[in-house]
Formats: structure tokens, sequence, C-alpha cells
């Protein structure tokens, strides 16, 4: 821990307090503190510490966010070296040394193919909006209005994001969160859209897409931009097959459609390599990025071709894009992942995490399916005792999920849930878990589901 002057302590008794207050005046809308109930008042690298004294291995990583886990001395110096200079801490768009630091970092991690002449764009610091930019920067050098989206995507909460986003509970009751989006089949080989599924399935997603958009009378308007996610996160931890993103990335070139790659929770070694859509060799025509790129702090980018670059000055403005403290974590974190080679080491380590997993489904009925890219991992729990479908998937169990997270907290693992009816446990550790704190989250999560699934019975 760091060797600055103690917090005071806060005992579990004032824990509780915190928590009652933050109940009674806390929005509706909350989602992790209804379930996470902890104060948590220590971290570093993976380890949190809770108000009632216990620690826990944190495999939720802000969503995402704590590529390097929390307080790393990295992230942690850029902070000090900007306070204690006196520069700025915020400064609208205004050029600052952070900036131009953050900038070259950045363009240094990006496809060749994007970097040379790209553009970037500051937006106010949360992937939804880097979301909204990109939909209107599409919109404006295209001239066009609709929009192509996938099934199971999830893009953002902000108007023009939760319209291409797939959930539906969260669009119910807003007017005109539909409105000229054309939804088209995401390939998910466990509940295939086609009733397929494996190799076949994913060829038929394609050609639906291939299909639909050259058809003079499918009823779709040539759209402004296709926005996709390379592995689908809250969607379910669901990885786009590589053949299926170098269609996308061919068929939106054949009817100059820009591709907008969401990468806000992909990027930055998650997946195995330093940006998800690199794996198959697709180059977007805009990457949206947020989350781990601010190391820790809120940041939120869209880099896009040369090309697009129509904007008006103040066409997307947000006051806080000139976040000084987040460029610089940013720069160091980004700097850290690439000379530490943590992209491939979240390749080697995920790999060998996936493969553990893997050998639930034997021991568990429950275990529907296993998946995952890098230190992206997602488990999907089922009812074995429900009626199969004609791929002969199980139902999910949202019940045998929330059960399953809740042991897991009991053991001192932090985990979420996603996709569909919230029932895939999902794993998002750090880039920096060590392989004993691997083989302990492995261990703690197997823990859980056994319990959970004697319990059930």
């Amino acid at each position: 821990m760091s060797s600055a002057e103690p917090v005071p302590a806060v005992t579990e008794s004032e824990g509780q307090g915190i928590l009652r207050r933050l109940d009674a005046r806390e929005s509706s809308a909350r989602t992790y503190a209804r379930h996470l109930r902890i104060v948590p008042v220590r971290a570093e690298g993976m380890t949190v510490e809770g108000a009632d004294g216990r620690t826990y291995l944190d495999c939720l990583s802000g969503a995402g966010t704590l590529a390097l886990g929390h307080n790393h001395p990295v992230a942690v110096e850029a902070m000090r070296k900007v306070i204690d200079s006196g520069r700025p801490l915020h400064t609208l768009d205004v050029a600052t040394p952070e900036k131009d630091a953050f900038t070259e970092a950045l363009f240094a991690t990006l496809p060749a193919g994007l970097a040379r002449g790209a553009r970037v764009q500051f937006c106010s610091p949360a992937g939804t909006d880097a979301v909204e930019a990109a939909l209107k920067l599409a919109q404006s050098a295209t001239g066009r209005h609709g929009l192509a989206a996938f099934t199971g995507a999830y893009h953002g909460m902000t108007s023009g994001a939760l319209a291409v986003s797939g959930g539906v509970a969260a669009k119910a009751r807003v007017a005109g969160s539909g409105a000229d989006v054309t939804r088209l089949p995401y390939p998910y080989a466990y509940r295939c859209p086609f009733g397929l599924g494996g190799e076949l399935g994913e060829r038929t997603a394609a050609e639906y897409v291939r299909r639909l958009l050259a058809d003079p009378n499918g009823g779709v308007v040539p759209p402004a931009a296709m926005i996709l996610e390379p592995v689908q996160g809250e969607g379910g931890v669901v990885p786009a097959p590589a053949d299926w993103l170098r269609a996308m990335r061919d068929v939106t070139h054949r009817h100059g459609i820009p591709l907008i790659a969401d990468e806000v929770q992909t990027g930055m070694g998650r997946t195995g390599t330093l940006w998800a859509s690199e794996r198959a060799g697709v180059v977007p025509d805009v990457l949206v990025a947020s989350k781990a790129i601010g190391g820790g702090l809120p940041l939120a980018v869209v880099v896009y071709r040369e090309e697009l670059d129509v904007w008006e000055p103040g066409a997307h403005a947000g006051t806080f894009r000139g976040t000084t403290l987040a460029m610089a974590t940013g720069a160091a974190t980004l700097d850290f992942i690439t000379r530490n080679h943590l992209a491939e080491r979240a390749a080697s380590l995920g790999a060998r995490m996936l493969a553990r997993l893997e050998e639930l489904p034997a021991r568990f009925p429950c275990v529907g399916d296993v998946r995952g890219r890098g230190l992206m991992l997602g488990v999907e729990l089922v009812d074995p005792g429900g009626e199969p479908d004609l791929l002969g998937s199980l139902p999910a169990d949202p019940v045998l999920a929330r059960a399953v997270r809740a042991a897991c907290l009991d053991r001192g693992l932090i985990v979420e849930l996603g996709g569909r009816h919230d029932s895939v446990v999902r794993l998002l550790p750090p880039l920096i878990i060590s392989d004993e704190e691997a083989a302990s989250v492995l261990e703690r999560f197997t823990d859980a589901l056994e319990a959970s699934t004697r319990a059930a019975h």
C-alpha cells in the first residue's frame, strides 16, 4: 500500500451507517450497490478491503476500467506528478502537455491502418457519450440517418447509445429509443438466432447481413454506420468469430458504410490484443474507447479516419473533456501495458483460465456454456430440467446466477452478471492478476457454484 499519511479507519458499524444512509438517499437506478453490500475502504491491485474487515478479490475491476487494478503505483505516481506540478486540472479542450502525451501514447497503440492520418475526439468522460459522438459523426459525414446494430449489444444508456443497444428493458419506457435502427443478428453459438449454431450459424448470420443490405426491396435504407462490439461484454461475453468480423468489414466497405468498433470494454489488452478487432485483422473506420484508457479515471475518446472529420467547432462538446489527471494516468497506463506486454499476458493466462472453466460442464449440468477471450470470461448458467431448444440449449437460470454471485461474495470474490436474463457470470480481473490470484479466483468460483447448486436441490 501507499506510504502516504493513513486515512482514518472506517469501523464495521460506521460502514453499516453509510449503507443505510445511501440506501435512503440514492436513486432507484443504482445497480451494483444493491448486491455488493460492502463499503470498500482500501484497495491495491485486485484486492479490496471492506469496512467489514474482510478482503475480497475484485473480478469486476470497475466493469473493466481498472486494467492495472486498484491504486497501481504507475497511475498513482502520474496523478501525484500533475497535482504537485501545479498544472491546471480542468482545461476544457485547450492544449496541455498531458493531452499531447496521452494522444501520443494512444496513437502508438492503434492499428497502423487507422493511426495514419486519424483524428481523435475527446468527449465527456463516459463511454456512452463517445458512442453518441461516433454515431453523430457518421451521420454528419454520410448525410444518412439510419444505423445498423446487433442483437445482444450494449453501447450505453444515453439516447443514441441506448437506441443501438439490444436490451429491451431499459428502452421499454423511453419513447423513440429504437427509432431508425436496423437490428442484425450477432453470432452467438449457444443461442444462435437462426437455431443453427457453430460455423453454419456464423456463416448464416454474415450472409443474412450481406443479402439484406444488397436487396433493393429489403426495406433497409443504407445506414450512416454499423456499430458492433468485437466481444459483447454486457451481452454475456460473446466473442465475435474472426471470419464474421471480416465479413462485416467487407460488407461495410462494399456499401460505403462506416464501421464503428465499440472497444469501450474490450480495448487496451483485455482480450489478448491491444484492441479486440485486431485479432481478426479488422481495421474499423471509427474506434470508440473509454474505461481502461483513463488509467482508472474517467476518460473517453473517438478515433476515426481523417475523411470523416466533418465536425463544425462545437458540434460535439463536453465540459469535462479536458481532464488533465485522467490523461496523465491514461498515458502512463497505456505505456505500462505495452512495455510489459500485458495483452500477451492476458491472452496466455486467459486461455489457461478458460481451459479450467471448460471442465465445469462435466461436473455441473447447470453450466450451459463457457466462453471468453483473454481476461474477459463468462459462464452461462442454465436450468438442466428445462426444455431444450432446437440446438439443445437449455433455458437461462437467472435465479441460480444470482445465488452464485452472492456465494462468490461470501467467499471473498466480486463478480458480476450479464447476458440474456442476467444468467452469465462474468469474470473481468485486472491485467496484472497473478497466477496465484487466478487460481484462487477459479477455486472460489467453483466452490460458490457447488454450494449454490447443492442449495438449489
